[in-house]
């Protein structure tokens, strides 16, 4: 396994995630803070509008394989370091369910439009359904890769003990200040690797393409902040259990998606389970649950083909 390297006195600046390519790096202001946006050249920009929104440890290179795939059907595809994450702000606040809807929402507004499409992988679609069900108006269907609903995942972790052994021993590390981040970041990242090898499946983790991606998740979670920031999704997420902000976020996300949307899975998902995926929570008007044969956790990546076509069916 190639272990890459920095000095400790030197951390990776946030401008290094701006990879060249067939797409262009923009800054956009919304709901008080800078974001970092990535679309296709020359893309439409009154083309119907395409949000990408990464998961856990991740940025908005997630979606290499999606930005092309989407803009060469017709849509404007931007794919978004959500807060805290590569060269977004980093604020010490505001990673929990209304603001990260709230942050979307500025982003769709500020880039020109009324509506969007949402598309998120883990942590990102727990942010497309909760931007869903508490701003619909700026909703046009959601899309998401390896995420339950809120609901059903809290019915999961409570009733399904495969499901519990699978999710928890991660996420209660997550909680230790100081530890967490420390955990993340030493050895260059090395967790981060581990943690993409250990959900992927293991055709993937062979490919010079995920040793690529390695080093580059490797590299953003290493940005001053990232890792702290990154953690404090998880931290929200468990803390806002006992407190009335989450018993609220709860009740709120009882209350029916109004739009379209569709659920991908990838077929080999060890970390989350297609059960908890199919677990009865608020229905949309339309929910498309679809497995991804010979994929595991990261879906879009390891069955990009895949995995793009479904959501030009889905857009379509």
């Amino acid at each position: 396994m190639t272990t890459h390297r920095r000095p400790a006195a030197a951390p990776p600046d946030p401008s290094t995630v701006r990879f060249d390519g067939p797409w262009t790096h923009h800054d956009v202001h919304a709901n008080g803070i800078r974001f970092h946006v990535v679309e296709v050249l020359d893309a439409d920009v009154h083309a119907p509008l395409v949000v990408l929104l990464h998961g856990f440890a991740d940025f908005w290179w997630t979606w290499r394989h999606q930005l092309p795939a989407l803009a060469a059907a017709g849509y404007r595809a931007v794919a978004v370091d959500l807060r805290g994450y590569g060269d977004s702000d980093k604020p010490p606040r505001g990673y929990d369910g209304w603001t990260l809807a709230g942050d979307v929402t500025g982003l769709i507004r500020a880039l020109g439009h009324a509506d969007a499409t949402l598309v998120g992988h883990a942590d990102g679609g727990l942010v497309c359904w909760a931007t869903g069900v508490l701003q619909p108006r700026v909703v046009r269907s959601i899309a998401v890769v390896s995420s339950p609903h809120p609901v059903a995942l809290k019915q999961a972790v409570l009733g399904d003990s495969a499901q519990r052994r699978a999710l928890l021993p991660d996420f209660l590390r997550w909680q230790v200040p100081r530890y967490a981040e420390q955990f993340l970041t030493r050895d260059d990242g090395f967790a981060v690797e581990a943690l993409l090898r250990r959900r992927a499946a293991v055709s993937w983790t062979r490919t010079t393409e995920f040793t690529d991606t390695a080093h580059r998740m490797r590299e953003a979670i290493q940005i001053p902040g990232a890792a702290h920031c990154a953690l404090e999704y998880q931290r929200w997420a468990f803390r806002s259990q006992w407190r009335p902000d989450g018993r609220r976020f709860q009740a709120a996300m009882r209350r029916p998606l109004t739009v379209p949307a569709l659920q991908l899975f990838g077929a080999e998902d060890r970390y989350i389970h297609e059960a908890t995926l199919r677990r009865a929570a608020p229905a949309p008007p339309r929910l498309d649950i679809v497995p991804v044969p010979a994929a595991a956790h990261y879906a879009h990546q390891e069955a990009p083909d895949t995995v793009s076509a479904h959501l030009i069916d889905f857009l379509g």
